[in-house]
Order: C-alpha cells, then structure tokens, then sequence
C-alpha cells in the first residue's frame, strides 16, 4: 500500500510548478507538490530579479558619463561594490520571500518538503523511503547551468550566475564564457559598475539573434563597449588565484582574471528523477519527449512544463506551461490541446535585444515567403532627445496577405516595441491594418511606423493605407 495517494503529483515549486498547482487545484484538493528546497523561483532567487537590480545599478552609473552632453555638470560618480551587492541580495531575498510566503500558503499538506524518484509512471519514491502514487503526474523540476568539462580546471574561480548575485562585493575581473542572455546581461552591466569584463562566445552569436543585419548591428555595438569575442578559440588554465584565458584569432590575446563565469546554456534537472523506470521517450538531452500544445509527454499520464523543457526558458513560458499542464493533469483523460500565445523574448542589455513572433531563422526554416521592413534608430527623433540612438529593428511581413509574422530588434524601448509587436501579430493583424492604429508625436514609436511602411511597401502594398471613410458605405 503506498504512503500517499493523490490525483496530481507536482514535481517542483517553481514558477511553473506554482502555476500547475493552481490549476489544478481548481479541479481537485488531492494534490502533492514535492520539492526538496531550498524554495523560490529561479526567476526571484538567481534570474530575472538579482540580474535585473544589478543591470539598474549599472544603467543608473552609465546615464551619469552623459551628463556633459546634455550640459549638465555633475561630480564624478563612483561604485561602492559592497553597497551595490547589498541592494541587490536585500531585493533579491525580498522577492524570494514572496514566493516562499505563496507555497507556505497552500493547503495544509499539500507541500511535501522531499524529492522523489519515479518508480513507475504513477508511482515516486521519496526521500525518507515512503512511496507516493498519483493518477497523473507534472515535472516542473527546472534547470541548472550547464558546466563543460574543461572549466572545472579552474575549481573555485568557476562561478555561475547564481554566485554573482551573492557577491559581498564586485571583484576586478571576470572572464564571461556565453553570449546569450545571462553572459551578455551580466557581462555588460559588470564593465559598467567598473569589473574588467572579456566576453567569449561561440560561432558569432548574440542572444537569440537570427537576422543577419541585426546580427551584425549587434556585434559592433557591443564589442565598441567593451572586449567580447564573438567566436574564440580560448585556452583557459589556473594560476594562483587567477584564471588566466588565452585566446587565437584576429584580436588574440591573453588576460587574468578573478574569475570565470559560465553562462554556456543549461540543462535540465531531469538526472535524479528516475525516468528510466518509466514509459517515456527521452530526447538526446535525457528530457521527455512531449506535445506543446498540451505538455504531455507520449500516452502517458506524465506532463511537463517550465524551464525542465529547455526550449523556452523564460517565466512567462513556464506560467503558461504550467497552467497548461496543471489543468490536463487535473482533468486527465480529458487533457486538451490548445494554442501557444505569440512568442516574445526580452534581453535587457542597453541597448535592448528582443524578439515578437516568429524569428527570422524560423521563417528561413519553414521556407514562408516574406518581406521586411526596416528603420534606424540612429536618427530617430525621440532617440537623438533622449541620446539613446542606437538600434536597428526589423519586421516581417508575409507576401500576398500582408500578414505580421515577426521582428527582431536591438535598440532604445525594445521591451515595449517588442511587446506592441506581439499583440499586432497575436491580433493577425497585416501591416496596413497596424499602420491604422495611433502612434503619437515624438516617441520612439514612431520607428515602428517607419518600419512598418517600409513593409508595407515591399509587400506591393503601397507606403501607407489610405485614410477609411466612415460616410462611404461598402468600398468607400
């Protein structure tokens, strides 16, 4: 006889965990959520909120070096590192403390504060021995950072993100390894809060970028900030206590610094769970093999969701995962397909990188006939006001209907253009249809409406629509 039994077994108490569970609480009070701690989001606890105080403490520092353009005149502003690493753990564990204040709030025994090991698909084992059987089950265990093998010669200077953010104070120097989100995030905002930063990435990629002008836009604008590698052959050895990196190329060279941080993708937490005794199919990282549209993994009674899955590594995604997943899992057999919401990805570097829609690598692979429209924010009006002129965005529109399918962008407001994007392209709306909608005088808007006559254009569908007459009738 098992120990436990319930209708749905949440393995994992993050973001998406949370979501899943209160699904599918709507549906049942025969729940477990089990996670052997410590609790707090990825997100709250060493992702998008520590990064994003470090990033405002380094903007805030930046903005004063521009004073003199503006003819103000300001004394030197300098970093205290200890205070900087102060604000950032005090804020950090403030928004950790919400999350943790949420879960303890769940049902009395709901939580159980263990991990736990399939022995069947609807059987787990847990930690102290008891066994657990569930009618259907959600993996929301998460991911870690993913470490290659040849830094763990450098032993205690390997740092992951998650260390940064419990720095007492900033360090000299740190070699960041990863051109994504996290290497280029904290890479840009340690240089600017006075940290010696190189920055070392692989096959002349930057964040998720696909397009090659935005690409291109990119790499240049960044690396006239600051030393990064685009692609680096790089040795990398201990000494003392420094890291010392050499690297071919070009732009060879050779650098010591305190520490080396890895932000070279991550893996998901799927090792310890046992999957071998079940019925899933894995894929060639050892996840489940499952439908996006519903999160179950094959025919089994088995779901999964949030950053576990790998492929879409951002809260918003696993909220939804797990709302999905939750809900199937409480209802199974009735489990539902249903639609993904329009894809949408922010970088907050300065400037900002972001992606609505479907990427142009996407649209390459899936062999659909497009058009772009372009704009520079270079002479942009707002963006020369504010000296945030720096920027490049495309759109895609889909030729003979006109159709939004996607943008790719870094420049000034990014987060909020990218986001009007989203929705114009949620709502399927053609370049002409968005180019009816208000953009109001001068905001950096205004660079969207740029692009999108310039779509509009190429589609063959003229610069801009003409305005509707409400009087004309049908036609008119």
């Amino acid at each position: 006889m098992p120990d436990f039994d319930v209708d749905v077994a949440i393995l994992g108490a993050g973001s998406a965990g949370m979501s899943a569970y209160r699904e599918a609480r709507k549906y049942t009070d025969r729940i477990a959520m089990i996670d052997g701690g410590p609790l707090g989001t990825t997100c709250a606890r060493v992702g998008c909120m520590p990064s994003k105080l470090l990033i405002a403490a380094s903007e805030a520092l930046h903005r004063t070096h521009y004073l003199d353009e503006f003819g103000i005149k300001a004394g030197e502003a300098k970093v205290d590192g200890a205070a900087v690493m102060k604000r950032v753990r005090d804020e950090r564990d403030r928004f950790v403390g919400f999350v943790v204040d949420a879960v303890s709030g769940y049902d009395e025994g709901h939580l159980i504060a263990q991990y736990a090991r399939f022995e069947n698909d609807t059987t787990l084992i847990l930690d102290d021995g008891k066994r657990l059987t569930a009618r259907s089950v959600v993996i929301a265990t998460g991911s870690r950072p993913n470490i290659p093998k040849p830094f763990e010669a450098v032993t205690d200077r390997l740092i992951i993100n998650d260390d940064v953010f419990d720095w007492q104070d900033l360090p000299r120097s740190v070699a960041v390894f990863g051109a994504g989100v996290i290497g280029l995030e904290l890479g840009q905002a340690l240089h600017r809060l006075g940290v010696n930063v190189h920055l070392f990435g692989r096959d002349n990629l930057v964040g998720p970028l696909s397009d090659p002008d935005i690409l291109s836009y990119a790499a240049k604008t960044f690396a006239a900030e600051f030393p990064a590698h685009w692609h680096a052959d790089t040795n990398i050895r201990r000494e003392g206590d420094e890291v010392v990196v050499s690297w071919s190329g070009a732009d060879s060279g050779e650098e010591r610094f305190d520490y080396l941080l890895a932000a070279t993708g991550r893996r998901a937490n799927v090792d310890q769970l046992g999957l071998e005794n079940t019925s899933l199919t894995l894929d060639d990282r050892g996840v489940p093999v499952y439908d996006p549209l519903s999160m179950r993994s094959g025919d089994s009674t088995i779901f999964i969701a949030g950053d576990v899955t790998i492929d879409l590594p951002l809260l918003h995604e696993a909220a939804d995962e797990g709302r999905l997943a939750g809900e199937n899992a409480a209802r199974f057999p009735n489990a539902y397909r249903r639609a993904r919401r329009t894809p949408l990805g922010i970088m907050f570097t300065d400037p900002q990188i972001a992606l609505a829609g479907r990427s142009h690598r996407d649209l390459v692979a899936a062999g659909i006939e497009f058009e772009t429209g372009h704009v520079s924010f270079e002479d942009q009006g707002r963006a020369r006001v504010m000296q945030v002129n720096k920027g490049l965005l495309h759109i895609y529109g889909e030729k003979g209907t006109g159709r939004l399918l996607g943008a790719e962008m870094v420049g000034p407001s990014a987060e909020h253009l990218a986001h009007l994007l989203a929705w114009a392209i949620a709502s399927n709306l053609t370049a002409g249809e968005a180019l009816e909608r208000p953009f109001y005088h001068p905001v950096i808007e205004e660079g969207v409406r740029t692009a999108l006559r310039r779509l509009n254009h190429a589609l063959g569908f003229g610069a801009s629509p003409p305005p509707r007459c409400i009087d004309c009738g049908p036609g008119g």
